[in-house]
């Protein structure tokens, strides 16, 4: 049986850690989104986005305090809860968002009588519950120092601030890290549950097969020891091409693994007795410009940051970097470079991840990421990546080993606090973010 590095923490101890990260961070990003929308004020012409008053259904005070809450893709998550994706929409474009979290705030939103206040319950909730499995999945890998320093991390992530949105990354975040923590932990049908749940909430969820497979096949799991060691043969040579065979027997319960791509079959199949278009949620990404093509919002988003530094450099409020509905602002050049550090961030990230981490942690942030990269939009190829991979766990908890090394911890905390500060701010004037 695989030897973990430490003994799996206290229900209380993780809490207890968890709670800390979360409300000091919502804390920050409460704040700051207030003084942003106060001091600066709101963006101009942005009262179209939301027609209805979806994200401001109360009075004046109310609206303000929940402001930092509800902005941009709320709007279709609140949408989807009151409507539903029937043939109202026309074109369909509500059918990129997968159905779990407005679904649960539909249910949520009956009983507390607001689905806005509904999604923000949601998301809260669903963040603190993941933070606590994420700080116990660290402590196994990394112990309870890396584990502390995974969750400050990832509470305190530049983005962080949709985990208390009414967007789906909370719940996502919950069901994809007690995906790995249950296969870590060898409880198969509970990581084939979290699989199915995660594929019901976001495009990407089915991804995480990969990881589950992995870690079925090659471990590190707690529930059997590997093949090789029940059969008395020994350890294999670094460069021996056994390494490369399977460590655990398939078994029956390798079946719950199904449970992962049936949640995607699920919603397909709704889509198409419903809407007459089984592809739907494949179709809408034409609808939000954005198109398949394998790692083109890298290479494109490369060459974008490239111009956009010319252009800062230059001076010239003419833009080097000009795709069909691209911007003639200073303020593109300027997303164009933040956006492709966020990329070589967390490609460093990965990296680290497969070297330091157990290989289906790697694996599954590599191959998340590079489906992220793989749909870029002509007018900023890496739109939204900095949201999309606040997700991604293992970058954190590599992180975390990295820092707490070098003693870094707190200022790596601190640094990304101010970032999501002025995220936050931005995000609350109805600025875009990610």
């Amino acid at each position: 049986m695989d030897r973990e590095r430490t003994v799996t923490p206290s229900l209380s101890l993780s809490l207890r850690e968890s709670w800390r990260a979360l409300w000091t961070s919502r804390v920050a990003v409460w704040v700051a989104g207030l003084l942003g929308l106060l001091w600066i004020g709101r963006v101009p012409n942005t009262g179209g986005f939301d027609p209805d008053g979806l994200t401001e259904p109360f009075g004046r005070f109310a609206n303000i305090l929940v402001a930092p809450l509800a902005r941009w893709d709320s709007v279709w998550f609140l949408s989807i809860s009151h409507d539903g994706y029937g043939p109202k929409s026309g074109d369909h474009a509500k059918t990129a968002f997968f159905p779990l979290y407005p679904g649960l705030i539909r249910v949520v939103g009956w009983v507390v009588r607001s689905q806005l206040l509904a999604g923000v319950l949601i998301s809260l909730v669903c963040f603190l519950a993941a933070l606590v499995l994420l700080h116990r999945l660290a402590a196994i890998e990394l112990g309870l120092e890396g584990a502390r320093g995974t969750i400050l991390l990832l509470a305190f992530f530049p983005t962080a601030l949709f985990f208390s949105a009414v967007y789906s990354e909370s719940l996502f975040l919950l069901v994809t890290v007690g995906a790995v923590l249950a296969a870590r932990q060898g409880r198969w049908a509970w990581a084939g549950i979290a699989g199915l749940l995660a594929a019901l909430t976001r495009n990407s969820g089915v991804l995480l097969l990969v990881p589950l497979g992995l870690l079925y096949l090659y471990g590190p799991r707690a529930d059997r020891p590997p093949a090789a060691v029940v059969a008395g043969s020994g350890a294999v040579p670094a460069r021996d091409w056994r390494r490369l065979l399977p460590r655990y027997a398939l078994r029956p319960d390798v079946l719950w693994l199904a449970l992962v791509p049936l949640g995607l079959v699920l919603y397909l199949a709704y889509c198409g007795i419903v809407l007459g278009d089984v592809m739907a949620p494949f179709h809408a990404q034409k609808l939000w410009f954005r198109h398949f093509v394998p790692i083109g919002a890298a290479t494109e988003g490369a060459r974008a940051a490239w111009l956009g530094l010319r252009q800062l450099v230059h001076g010239s409020p003419t833009p080097v970097y000009f795709t069909q509905g691209g911007s003639d602002s200073f303020s593109t050049a300027a997303q164009s470079l933040l956006l492709f550090g966020f990329l070589v961030l967390v490609v460093l990230g990965v990296v680290g991840a497969l070297r330091r981490l157990p290989f289906a942690y790697g694996a599954y942030a590599g191959i998340a990421l590079l489906f992220s990269v793989s749909n870029p939009v002509d007018a900023q190829p890496l739109i939204s990546l900095s949201r999309y991979v606040v997700v991604l766990f293992p970058v954190q908890m590599w992180m975390a080993g990295w820092c707490a090394k070098r003693g870094g911890v707190e200022r790596a905390v601190g640094i990304s606090a101010v970032l999501l500060g002025l995220c936050a701010a931005q995000f609350t004037r109805w600025a875009f973010v990610a």
